[in-house]
């Protein structure tokens, strides 16, 4: 089994996970500074949207796993503060990051979804890499399996079957289903930013659609779900629509007594209204801005407007100057 911990300073312990969680914003951080180039945007734009983003998305990744679980806390709010115990939840980080980020990029006098889409494959990969933290720490992952389906069916290596094994029991790695379901979303995405009919917010959208399909099925393996108690046709269709996976996998057991997985749930809902927004937009003629057009800062524009009046005012004052000499 491969050691959470990566080094120790002395009473301090370094870990993996807070390593790898570091070199997956790093790289995001380096993509939007790629992209950006290509639409004349400065790095440090980038750099301060990290250093938003990334508290951001902590914050609302623990108010989200925190209000779902409020039981656990209504008797301990101090708990709530110690999340280094456990208890964060990806959308609670997207939602979080968003907020945090909007109010940065309006600041700057950009349009949000021209930002979001160039940080759209940041995310992304992002996301791939940060799940190997969960893997690390031997979390987020699926119901119980063989030995021999991780060997012999998902022809896994060593070290990955091995860090499957927790207390005896092997267990799917659900943190790799989602691993490579978002490298291949990144390749996606950096197709599809070229194509000529992407319309601007479109590229942000088609992430959130990808990631919310792929997490649709994998969360069905988990066994650490968060859960609600819904209506038996609601359970009943999520289960219909899960059923093609029964085929190799099946269903992780729900942990907290619901009969739906809100992840599950919530992921539907972003891919239907997702797919209602592009076509909407598109039809209304609210998505005329291309992805390739250029991004320009309103700031920029004020301050150039600025710049041109008080050129124009010293131009006249010049002249007045020169008239009364």
């Amino acid at each position: 089994m491969l050691e959470s911990v990566a080094f120790s300073l002395g009473p301090i312990h370094v870990r993996w996970y807070g390593i790898i969680l570091g070199t997956a914003a790093l790289i995001g951080l380096l993509l939007q500074i790629r992209e950006g180039k290509r639409f004349k945007i400065v790095p440090d734009f980038f750099m301060d949207l990290l250093l938003i983003g990334v508290p951001a998305a902590i914050i609302g990744a623990r108010i989200y796993y925190v209000a779902f679980q409020w039981s656990d806390y209504k008797n301990n709010l101090a708990e709530i503060f110690m999340i280094w115990h456990g208890g964060i939840a990806i959308y609670g980080a997207l939602i979080g990051a968003i907020i945090g980020s909007y109010f940065y990029v309006r600041a700057k006098g950009y349009g949000y979804l021209r930002i979001a889409d160039i940080s759209a494959p940041g995310l992304i990969i992002g996301q791939a890499i940060g799940r190997w933290g969960n893997f690390m720490n031997q979390e987020a992952h699926g119901g119980p399996v063989s030995e021999s389906f991780l060997r012999n069916t998902l022809h896994l290596p060593n070290f990955i079957v091995n860090q499957m094994n927790i207390d005896g029991q092997f267990y799917h790695p659900a943190f790799l289903y989602e691993s490579v379901w978002n490298i291949v979303g990144l390749i996606f995405l950096l197709w599809l930013r070229r194509r000529p009919f992407l319309r601007a917010g479109e590229l942000f959208f088609s992430y959130f659609i990808w990631y919310s399909i792929g997490r649709f099925f994998i969360e069905g393996v988990r066994t650490d779900s968060l859960d609600i108690t819904g209506p038996t046709w609601l359970a009943s269709l999520m289960n219909a629509l899960w059923s093609p996976m029964r085929i190799v996998f099946e269903p992780g057991v729900l942990t907290y007594g619901g009969n739906i997985r809100f992840s599950q749930l919530l992921a539907l809902l972003i891919v239907i209204g997702l797919v209602i927004v592009i076509i909407v937009r598109r039809k209304k003629g609210y998505a005329n801005v291309h992805y390739s057009d250029p991004i320009v800062s309103t700031k920029a524009i004020d301050n150039n407007k600025a710049r041109n009046e008080t050129e124009i005012e010293d131009k006249g004052a010049d002249y007045d100057s020169n008239r009364t000499v």
